[in-house]
């Protein structure tokens, strides 16, 4: 814990950093505010902007608590926004976009207004049950963590801090207003958000707070799979993913979201001799946040996350006394699928995500570089356009300790790499299709549309993939030949 002169300075700094960013903010701020006063209600920035504003990190999404009902703020402020929307009017919330000049530039603000509310589950409901408050004090206490619970009442920049939470951020720790107890009660996507927020602010979680956790992790099952999907997509993409999932883990709530990931502490064998492959799948996600080039990728780190799930189930202690996985990358693929789908993910994104489950260990086929073009083909084919997730993943899945095998895994891959870019080169490999298309497959043969014209593309598929692109007059020999043999 920081001394009494550390505190005093970290306060301070956090203070002078929301002094330039509600500045920056205040023509559009205060312009609102004042609309809001001139109706007779009160406005204040709060939450996660007042947040980030001492962070000082407040970015164009700004939310606003007010004592006004629903329908009282679109009256106000339709006629100043450039556009309002009503989607969440049923939990209290407008929102609207603001094109604003801040100093010398124009930006546009995406803004909500919540009306003063208090929510929370029964036992036995998946959504809360929202009502009003007339109190901003009733409002800030309702709210998950301390650092979350603060607010600048407008336009008299009055700060709103009943529960500690501007300490709390100078030494970046997580606590809830109330209680943990009542808070995660409340809200049980609550836990995960603790572990959310870990993971994106680099924040420790108080230790009541992981108590809390631990005992009331089965509480997360009232949540619906929507709310619980998009939390944990917010942790994986945060830049300390691993802070999170280990919290998850450690309190038992990702027993119940995503039970794959503790599977992975498997009990080691006697001799060691696999790795803990836990804190194996921990390292691949790093190493492959590593090597991303634009900014956080959701499929490379969710197949990063997944890519070892299938070793649980094949692990196999063999004669010799060496363990092994055998097909682990295809169960995985089929366990991905499930787990996603249960999540609620999309079809592209559950396909995408499984597809680079199951081709991890494509590579290591490649050995000292003896693939033959055509393997080099069906691994391009197979990949199609994950090809370059698929080329982050595989080396990323090198954790080895041995230098010398690392370098030489490293050199290998940079070989067959070499390998696609000389063929891509001359054989457009982004686009490998037979010689001949359906129509002139159907022309040469004088064939209807059936799945004889599939078959023969498929045939033909094959010897462009085995000996590369043929010449048209090659082309509709193979297939004359082909087809010949099957009328026998």
């Amino acid at each position: 814990m920081p001394n009494a002169n550390e505190a005093t300075s970290a306060l301070s700094q956090v203070q002078d950093r929301a002094v330039s960013e509600l500045l920056r903010i205040a023509p559009v701020a205060d312009d609102l505010a004042r609309r809001f006063q001139e109706a007779g209600f009160s406005l204040a920035l709060v939450g996660g902007s007042v947040r980030d504003a001492l962070l000082g990190r407040l970015g164009n999404d700004l939310d606003f608590t007010t004592d006004a009902r629903p329908q009282d703020v679109l009256r106000i402020m339709r006629p100043w926004a450039d556009a309002v929307w009503d989607v969440g009017i049923a939990f209290g919330t407008v929102g609207a976009q603001k094109e604003a000049r801040v100093g010398e530039t124009d930006r546009s603000f995406q803004i909500e207004v919540t009306t003063y509310r208090s929510e929370a589950y029964d036992r036995t409901s998946r959504k809360p049950e929202v009502s009003y408050g007339d109190s901003i004090e009733d409002d800030l206490v309702r709210r998950d963590f301390t650092v979350n619970a603060m607010a600048v009442a407008l336009p008299e920049k009055r700060f709103i801090d009943p529960h500690g939470g501007l300490k709390d951020l100078a030494e970046r720790v997580l606590r809830t207003p109330g209680t943990p107890e009542e808070s995660f009660s409340d809200d049980p996507l609550r836990m995960m958000r603790a572990a959310r927020f870990a993971a994106q602010l680099d924040f420790e979680v108080a230790p009541e707070v992981v108590a809390a956790m631990k005992d009331m992790a089965g509480r997360i099952e009232i949540v619906s799979a929507e709310r619980i999907r998009d939390e944990l997509n917010k942790l994986i993409l945060s830049p300390h993913p691993r802070k999170g999932l280990t919290l998850l883990v450690e309190t038992g709530i990702a027993s119940y979201v995503l039970p794959e990931l503790p599977a992975l502490h498997l009990e080691r064998d006697e001799h060691h001799r696999h790795k803990d492959v836990y804190e194996h799948t921990l390292i691949v996600l790093e190493q492959a946040m590593a090597l991303e080039e634009d900014g956080p990728d959701l499929t490379l780190r969710l197949a990063a996350l997944l890519h070892d799930i299938g070793k649980p189930r094949t692990r196999r202690f063999e004669k010799d006394g060496r363990v092994s996985f055998h097909h682990h990358e295809v169960v995985g693929a089929k366990m991905t699928k499930k787990r996603m789908t249960a999540l609620k993910y999309s079809n592209e994104l559950v396909k995408d995500v499984s597809r680079l489950v199951e081709l991890h260990l494509r590579f290591h086929g490649y050995g000292t570089g003896e693939w033959t073009d055509s393997a080099v083909r069906r691994y391009v084919r197979d990949a199609g356009p994950l090809l370059s997730r698929l080329h982050k993943l595989t080396r990323s899945d090198c954790t080895t300790r041995n230098r010398r095998k690392a370098v030489a895994l490293s050199r290998a891959y940079d070989g067959l790499e070499e390998r696609i870019a000389q063929l891509q080169e001359r054989e457009e490999l982004d686009s490998i299709r037979p010689d001949l298309d359906g129509n002139q497959i159907m022309e040469i043969l004088d064939i209807k549309p059936g799945p004889e014209v599939g078959k023969a593309y498929k045939h033909l598929l094959e010897l462009r993939l085995e000996n590369g692109p043929m010449d048209h007059d090659e082309a509709v020999k193979a297939l004359k030949e082909w087809w010949a043999a099957q009328q026998g």
